[in-house]
């Protein structure tokens, strides 16, 4: 036993040692990702850090630390990458919006990857306006920003708002510019892997301040302990639920071919994800949700309405909770539906010959797959609202960290999946590569 694990793991490291390909896309992207990093940490010019640290620590476990941990702590430290790729993701959601709405917008949709080009330059236009414009409102909110340590702008006016919200604007396109180029030339999702960087830089932060937070009396040791395995078993949840697929039956009729041969009859699996949404819903939501919270929480007074709003808005208020986990749900729902096309698929079904057993080939399938796709979304919704909202109230009850919320350690783990199997893909296609052309010496 011992002596096959040491020759399987001698195979892993021929292959590893062969794949120069993904070790220089693993090495591209940890240089990406380390130049984000160090983007995080170049201030916006005329603010004063010290008020804005002040005014940040009495802020951290409202709708702004959220932002902060999604940003990677960029928006906390006020620096040129603060919006980070938000106003990018507003933009896809409007666009998407728009493309259902629109007749032109649908038809460049089915055009094919002309359309999708035409339509994710659109999307940038669409993202410079919303960067524009919420670069314009943080300037104004941090002209009225006012703690005890004085005020958080030096100069004010004009040419402070159009300088912050043009470095902003900047800073985002940059930043979407670095994801692009993870995901053409680096591993995974290159923008999934920004936010991903950005929650797990702060990660050995949340867990001193845990512990701290314990030494200090703010938590009991059984607490923490109860913490920690609620983490362990939320990511167990995760990964469960990621990996966990509904197979449908396709059978492939027999072909002649011939006189005496026959090809075919095979039996194939359609596989359909339980969340086909993946980590998509919860981020649309909490982009929705920090917009207006965001600019409530600055522009609000000590007995308005607005300031009212603001409270309820907070988060691990029940008015937050219910329109969360609605937008978490109505994403769910939006974005499989523009990810699966069940008509294309059951065509493409019908096109080679594959039939579901029971079930007729065409609007029938269809229908099936539909059915079946909306059951697995209301599972795969209920399942995202409670791994995003059951932390919610510790962290309401107990001010723990965000980083140990649901929706981090959604997009940890998810991500982190996503990025092995783009590995295990590379690694694979290398040693089928490298059998290959060993068959053809052995030929020679």
């Amino acid at each position: 036993m011992s002596k096959g694990l040491a020759n399987n793991l001698g195979n892993t490291s021929s292959i590893w040692s062969k794949a120069s390909e993904l070790k220089n896309r693993i090495v591209f992207t940890l240089g990406i990702l380390l130049v984000y990093r160090l983007g995080t940490y170049i201030p916006l010019p005329g603010v004063n850090p010290l008020v804005l640290k002040d005014f940040m620590s009495n802020n951290s476990q409202g709708i702004l630390g959220m932002f902060d941990l999604f940003s990677g702590g960029a928006l906390g430290r006020m620096t040129i990458f603060a919006l980070n790729i938000i106003p990018y993701i507003t933009a896809s959601i409007m666009m998407q919006l728009f493309t259902i709405v629109s007749s032109t917008l649908a038809e460049l949709k089915k055009e094919g990857d002309s359309g999708r080009k035409q339509i994710n330059q659109y999307t940038r236009y669409l993202t410079f306006i919303v960067c524009f414009i919420q670069g314009v409102g943080i300037a104004v909110g941090l002209e009225n920003m006012q703690t005890s340590l004085g005020k958080a702008v030096f100069e004010y006016g004009w040419f402070f708002r159009i300088m912050t919200a043009l470095t902003l604007t900047s800073g985002t396109f940059f930043v979407l510019w670095m994801g692009e180029k993870i995901t053409e030339r680096g591993i995974g999702n290159g923008v999934s892997l920004i936010i991903f960087a950005g929650i797990v830089s702060n990660l050995p932060f949340a867990v001193a301040t845990l512990f701290t937070m314990g030494e200090k009396g703010s938590l009991s040791a059984l607490a923490i302990v109860s913490i920690i395995v609620m983490v362990f078993l939320v990511i167990y949840g995760i990964v469960f639920m990621e990996t966990a697929q509904r197979k449908i039956t396709v059978k492939y009729p027999s072909r002649q071919i011939g006189l005496n041969q026959r090809s075919g009859g095979d039996t194939s699996y359609l596989p359909l994800k339980i969340n086909n949404a993946g980590v998509i819903p919860p981020i649309f939501a909490s982009s929705l949700l920090l917009v207006p919270s965001t600019l409530l929480g600055f522009f609000s007074t000590s007995n308005s309405f607005v300031s009212q709003l603001g409270v309820y808005l907070g988060r691990g208020q029940p008015f937050y909770m219910i329109i969360y986990a609605g937008l978490i749900v109505f994403f769910a729902f939006f974005y499989v539906s523009i990810v699966f096309n069940a008509k294309e698929t059951a065509d493409n079904l019908k096109n080679h010959g594959g039939i579901i057993l029971g079930v007729r080939p065409g609007n029938d399938t269809s229908t099936y797959l539909l059915r079946i796709l909306n059951r697995l979304t209301v599972i795969g919704s209920i399942y995202l609202v409670m791994v995003c909202l059951l932390p919610e109230f510790l962290i309401s009850k107990m001010s723990i960290p965000f980083y140990f919320g649901g929706t981090s350690l959604l997009i940890i783990v998810s991500v982190t999946i996503d990025t092995i199997t783009q590995v295990q893909s590379h690694l694979m296609t290398t040693q089928y590569a490298n059998i290959l052309k060993k068959a053809k010496i052995g030929r020679k």
